[in-house]
């Protein structure tokens, strides 16, 4: 079952409640008794659990390291305005 937000507009009270789909919203405030409590938007949450490939392969730790690139081997004529590389 879906968890739902609500707040009402009247005394700022919010609270989550635990709904089926098919029931119908909520309209009156539990904590002051007004007509208007509604519904909020908000993002869903949830967390994986188990040994599956977002533990193993997304779950924390940085990222593999790659060797730094080789530095350009000196200039074969001495000067370093060549273009032999």
């Amino acid at each position: 079952m879906p968890i739902y937000e609500y707040r009402c507009p009247s005394c700022g009270f919010q609270k989550e409640h635990l709904q089926k789909m098919s029931d119908a919203p909520l309209s009156s405030c539990p904590s002051c008794g007004t007509a208007g409590y509604t519904k909020l938007l908000s993002a869903a949450g949830f967390q994986l659990k188990g040994s599956g490939w977002y533990a193993t392969d997304f779950k924390g730790g940085a990222a593999p390291s790659t060797p730094a690139p080789a530095a350009a081997p000196p200039c074969a004529g001495g000067s370093g305005a060549c273009a032999c590389h």
